[in-house]
């Protein structure tokens, strides 16, 4: 993963992202064997969103987070909490002590990491029989508003063009990253694997949808060209699809667990 993409978007990112369902959070401690006293590595961790709720029950979370801005802001939010611990690795390389954790999460950010060498070091982080889960907050498939929205990214977002066109990574959920389905995890998990799927539609004002598409690492800055533009875009989409100020955008957290034995 390039430790830059997200310079500049930390705050957005904090503001903005939405968090997980409590049904998936609750699908992890009485399906998954997630326990209080589970240790937990969150890699990837962003500015915390998912290794918050993981904190809220109680458990030691190890946050690795390899880019400065994100890991700041995860340490402002979130340094109250005893059984936090911030640590600027990689997802290849975490820092973390031979099978010192009993669960691996990774929220939004699987599509970022090398997965072979991301695997080996899952197998030598977690204890004997320890799981990994994945998981995405996507749009639904065959929305409209998701459509519209891809082909304004396409427009104004280079980087999600290279995407698009396979010079750049992609995420594994689905069209882009956009909708969320299956994918064929066999070159990472020990099958067989658990995909499941919780709702977690989004209401948002046109303050957080500018902030929520902003956020991500393809969109342009203040300081780029196509940011302007972007923006008067997206809030001519937003009045397109909202009503009384206020727009639903069909989401689900998608989720998919396995090991790595």
């Amino acid at each position: 993963m390039n430790e830059k993409r997200f310079d500049g978007k930390a705050a957005a990112y904090a503001a903005f992202r939405p968090s997980y369902p409590q049904a998936f959070i609750d699908y992890l401690y009485t399906r998954v064997g997630f326990t209080p006293a589970s240790p937990i590595a969150d890699i990837g961790a962003g500015t915390g969103i998912l290794t918050k709720l993981l904190l809220e029950r109680g458990n030691s979370v190890y946050a690795v987070e390899p880019n400065a801005d994100m890991r700041g802001e995860a340490e402002r939010s979130l340094g109250g909490f005893a059984n936090y611990h911030s640590l600027p690795g990689t997802a290849e390389a975490t820092q973390l002590a031979d099978h010192s954790v009993a669960f691996v999460t990774v929220a939004q950010a699987f599509h970022w990491f090398g997965r072979a060498k991301f695997r080996q070091e899952c197998h030598r982080i977690l204890t004997p029989g320890g799981r990994v889960a994945l998981v995405w907050n996507s749009r639904v498939p065959n929305d409209n508003l998701a459509r519209d929205s891809d082909a304004l990214y396409a427009k104004y977002c280079e980087p999600y063009r290279d995407s698009a066109s396979g010079s750049a990574p992609k995420p594994p959920n689905g069209t882009r990253g956009i909708f969320a389905s299956d994918e064929d995890f066999s070159d990472f998990f020990t099958a067989p694997w658990e995909v499941h799927e919780f709702p977690n539609d989004l209401t948002v004002n046109l303050e957080t949808f500018l902030g929520r598409n902003l956020s991500s690492s393809y969109t342009p800055k203040p300081d780029q060209p196509n940011h302007h533009p972007f923006l008067a875009a997206l809030t001519e989409l937003f009045h397109a699809y909202s009503h009384d100020g206020l727009l639903v955008m069909p989401t689900v957290a998608k989720s998919y667990v396995g090991t790595v034995d």
